[in-house]
C-alpha cells in the first residue's frame, strides 16, 4: 500500500508511507521484504530497503492475521520525491520482492540416507529361478517348471482353489498343464513371481514384432484362465501398443472371447479408420472372423459408420 500523504497524521503530509499487507488467510506468516523505489533517469540511483541481508533469527517479520501490515511510516519525504528522479510524468515505479519463511528446516542432502526402491518382486523372482524350497512340479510339454504352492494360491483364485479350496489337494506335488506352450506358462510364473510383465523378446528369443504380439496373446488367454486380472490387462495394454492391420484381427477375435472391452473397442477403431481398412480385410486374421465372427463384423460396421459421420 501506498500513502502519498503519509499513514501518520500527525507527520501533516511531510513523508509518503509504504506498507505490505498479508492478503491470504494464513497466519503467523514469516517474511522478508525488499522494497525498491526504481529511479527512472536511468541513473540506475535506486532506492532500496531489503531485509534479505538479515539473519533469519532476528530478519523475518510475523504477519499475524489477513490484514496484517508492516512497512514504512517515513518512507521518503514527499518534498525531495516530487522532485527526484523517481518521479516522471506524475507515476512512480516501486518493486516488492517477499520471501516467506518455511518453518520447516530441510535436512540436508549429504545427510539424508537413500533408501532403495522395493525388491520384493525381484526377491520372489530370483527365488522361482533357484526353486529353492519347491514343493509343486508343472509338466508343460518338454519342460518342467518348479514353483510354490502358497505363493501361486495367494497371486491366483484358480491356484488357490486348486491347491486349498474345498475340493483342492494341498499335497499334490506334480501337474500336468495341457493347452499351454512352456514359454507361454512361464512367462505367465515370472508375472505371478515379480508382478512384472516379462520381456517376450528374452523368452522367445526373437525380436519379431509379430511374434512378440502372438505370444501375449497367447499370455493374455493363459492370464484369463488363471484369473489374474493384472496381467490380463497388462497384455491389453502391450497389444493396444503393437496393433498393425496384420494382427488386429486375431486380437479383436481374443479380446471378444475373453470380455476385453477396452481392447476391443481399440481394434474396433483401429479397423474401421479409412487408412487401415483394405489392408485389415486382405488378411487371413480378417477371413476368419468373417467365417467365425459375425456378431464381430457387426460391431465393424456400426464402428466405421460411426467414424464415417465423425469425418
Amino acid at each position: 500500500y501506498f500513502y502519498p500523504d503519509g499513514k501518520n497524521p500527525e507527520d501533516n503530509s511531510l513523508y509518503v508511507s509504504v506498507f505490505i499487507a498479508l492478503a491470504s488467510e494464513g497466519t503467523d506468516v514469516r517474511a522478508l521484504f525488499e522494497l525498491t523505489l526504481v529511479d527512472q533517469s536511468g541513473k540506475g540511483r535506486h532506492k532500496v530497503h531489503s531485509h534479505f541481508d538479515r539473519a533469519l533469527e532476528a530478519g523475518p517479520y510475523t504477519l499475524k492475521y489477513r490484514g496484517s501490515m508492516w512497512g514504512y511510516k517515513r518512507f521518503y519525504r514527499r518534498t525531495s520525491l516530487e522532485t527526484s528522479d523517481y518521479l516522471k510524468d506524475d507515476c512512480l515505479i516501486m518493486n516488492c520482492t517477499v520471501g516467506v519463511v518455511r518453518n520447516h528446516i530441510e535436512t540436508p542432502t549429504q545427510l539424508s540416507i537413500f533408501v532403495p526402491p522395493p525388491d520384493l518382486g525381484q526377491c520372489l523372482k530370483e527365488l522361482f529361478t533357484s526353486g529353492i524350497g519347491s514343493d509343486i512340479d508343472f509338466e508343460v510339454g518338454d519342460e518342467t517348471f518348479k514353483a510354490h504352492k502358497q505363493i501361486l494360491a495367494a497371486r491366483s483364485p484358480v491356484f488357490s482353489a486348486q491347491f486349498f479350496g474345498l475340493i483342492g489337494n494341498p499335497n499334490v506335488d506334480k501337474i500336468v498343464v495341457e493347452d499351454v506352450e512352456p514359454p507361454i506358462f512361464k512367462a505367465m510364473l515370472l508375472f505371478i513371481y515379480s508382478d512384472e510383465l516379462p520381456d517376450v523378446h528374452d523368452l522367445t528369443g526373437s525380436v519379431s514384432m509379430c511374434t512378440s504380439t502372438i505370444m501375449v496373446q497367447h499370455l493374455l488367454a493363459a492370464a484369463d484362465r488363471y484369473g489374474l486380472e493384472r496381467l490380463k490387462l497388462l497384455c491389453e495394454a502391450k497389444l493396444c501398443e503393437e496393433v498393425t492391420a496384420d494382427t488386429v484381427a486375431t486380437t479383436l477375435a481374443l479380446a471378444e472371447q475373453h470380455q476385453c472391452a477396452q481392447l476391443k473397442a481399440v481394434c474396433l477403431k483401429f479397423t474401421a479408420a479409412r487408412e487401415n481398412l483394405g489392408a485389415v480385410m486382405q488378411t487371413e486374421g480378417f477371413n476368419y472372423l468373417e467365417a467365425t465372427g459375425p456378431s464381430l463384423l457387426s460391431d465393424l460396421l456400426a464402428t466405421v459408420a460411426v467414424v464415417n459421420d465423425d469425418s
